[in-house]
């Protein structure tokens, strides 16, 4: 007997008494629910029409796979191969699972850093714009102190009374009390060089000559390689490099870490000064602006003014020995003398020069004394400044190219000037040339040149760094060190001697800073005192 709708022998057999069929109950009953007809006959059906059927309990017989030890391997093989072809397709979905995963995460984690580059963007423009909004209401009250229109520091004023005859803002002037105060520097620093004696610390030209390069450190942008200026802070060990990316970065050269990094400025920085011991750092940039940043308690520095007087490039600031004031020289053929505590500038001095063939200055240095003030040109002059009067005092010629720096010795005497042919040496007792260091060919310029702080040692870059053993007029000044330029661009950019020329500070045109110095081996441990 088989169910009419399974097909197989039924557990609880039930008979249709209409049309005599047999079927499982269960089954039936189903069907009955859902239609209330019968499946095989279509006439309508209910569960009364059914009778159940009395009958022993039925033993299905066994498969033939089951009947023998061969067919029941086959049936265990069969399975198996199921189960590991199951398995294998959990393994290919896990493995698509992981790879998805893994996707995943790596958005996650770029998405992440995006947000974080944008959140530090977002908090430098709040940072711009606040610093902004706190100095447009102090220009603007400024300005009408002085019923002038001008609407920043450095913008040309709208009423033509307001702009002297060239067409530059009328400035204060240095004043009586400015100039007492350059003149008692003066008189003082003069008194102290005729004592000044050579520091027993000072790197002997031996030490000098076993010079090597100690450390290199890429402290900017990949995109923008250069480094175009250098300062150090003796009193810290605190290196300041200015960089093509337009940035400049504070270095500690003792621990090996960089302690901020200075943003703002839209074109590359051309020059970095630090202003003695207080924490006060000014950069100049080709963007024609100059920024007087000051450092804070966290370590950082803060932009306090952005001064906006020229109207090119700015190419040089150098700061006065009385810590109070400082000077910028610009491409727009003017240099300005600055209050630094207020950002003001006092005088704009623009060179007497043929308006149709203006000459930009390209490089600036305070004389130790500070009443005197050298000026490189892009027309290949050197000007001699007196600061007191403004007045061009003497003029040397000789170069060719454009002045690319300057750099007063400690003792006052001597002026080194470096241009595109060759390095100058100046007497200032009797303004002339005493000697001409033709170091490098046509094609690599001298970049940088500069004296260490007392005035022993000259150190030049260009292809190459070389240091020299400052002489007398007459002696000859004999190169101690050649140090090549390790960046491979053939260009070191500027050089700057460490406290007590125990090292060279280089900068070339990758993103590197460079150590120069005796080797750790070579160093010799200090005495005991006895």
């Amino acid at each position: 007997m088989q169910c009419s709708i399974s097909g197989d022998v039924p557990v609880e057999p039930v008979v249709n008494a209409k049309s005599g069929l047999l079927y499982e109950k269960r089954l039936i009953e189903r069907f009955i629910d859902d239609t209330g007809k019968c499946p095989i006959t279509g006439e309508t059906l209910t569960t009364d029409d059914l009778v159940p059927i009395k009958m022993g309990k039925i033993v299905k017989p066994r498969t033939v796979q089951t009947a023998s030890i061969p067919g029941m391997l086959g049936m265990f093989q069969n399975e198996w191969d199921g189960l590991m072809l199951s398995n294998f397709a959990l393994e290919q979905q896990l493995h698509t699972a992981r790879q998805e995963l893994s996707h995943a995460l790596y958005q996650h984690d770029a998405a992440c850093r995006v947000i974080a580059r944008l959140k530090k963007e977002r908090d430098e423009a709040r940072a711009l714009l606040s610093q902004s909004d706190r100095q447009i209401p102090m220009s603007a009250a400024a300005a009408g102190a002085a019923n002038a229109s001008a609407v920043a520091n450095g913008k040309r004023a709208a009423e033509d009374d307001d702009l002297a005859p060239p067409g530059k803002k009328l400035r204060p002037g240095i004043s009586t009390d400015i100039i007492t105060e350059l003149t008692e520097c003066n008189a003082a620093l003069s008194q102290q060089r005729k004592r000044r004696q050579i520091p027993a610390t000072l790197a002997s030209i031996e030490d000098l000559g076993r010079y090597t390069q100690l450390s290199s450190h890429p402290l900017h942008k990949t995109n923008k390689p250069g480094v175009t200026s250098i300062d150090i802070q003796y009193s810290k060990d605190i290196i300041a490099t200015g960089g093509v990316d337009s940035t400049a970065v504070i270095f500690d050269r003792s621990s090996g870490q960089i302690r901020s990094t200075l943003s703002g400025h839209s074109k590359k920085v051309t020059s970095v000064n630090f202003v003695a011991d207080g924490g006060t750092f000014l950069t100049g940039s080709a963007d024609k602006t100059v920024r007087i940043w000051q450092e804070s308690e966290d370590g950082n520095y803060d932009c306090r003014h952005i001064l906006k007087d020229h109207t090119a490039e700015v190419q040089a600031v150098t700061v006065h020995a009385t810590n109070n004031y400082f000077v910028t020289a610009s491409l727009d053929n003017t240099w300005c003398f600055y209050d630094l505590s207020s950002g003001s500038c006092l005088a704009q001095v623009a060179a007497d020069t043929d308006s149709s063939n203006p000459v930009g200055y390209t490089a600036a240095a305070f004389h130790p004394d500070g009443l005197i003030l050298g000026t490189g040109t892009s027309e290949a002059i050197v000007k001699i400044w007196d600061v007191k009067s403004q007045a061009n005092v003497a003029k040397f010629e000789g170069h060719v190219g454009p002045v690319t720096a300057i750099s007063f010795s400690e003792n006052g005497y001597f002026l080194a000037t470096a241009a595109h042919d060759s390095v100058k040496l100046w007497d200032l007792r009797k303004l002339k040339n005493f000697r001409t260091l033709n170091l490098y060919d046509g094609d690599a310029p001298t970049n940088s040149v500069v004296f260490d702080h007392s005035g022993s040692y000259l150190g030049v870059a260009g292809s190459d760094i070389r240091v020299f053993q400052v002489a007398s007029v007459k002696a000859d000044w004999n190169c101690i060190k050649t140090l090549p330029d390790l960046s491979g661009t053939g260009k070191a950019t500027c050089v700057r001697f460490g406290p007590d020329a125990k090292y060279l500070a280089v900068g070339s045109m990758d993103r590197n800073l460079r150590i120069f110095g005796l080797p750790e081996e070579d160093v010799e441990p200090p005495q005991p005192e006895s």
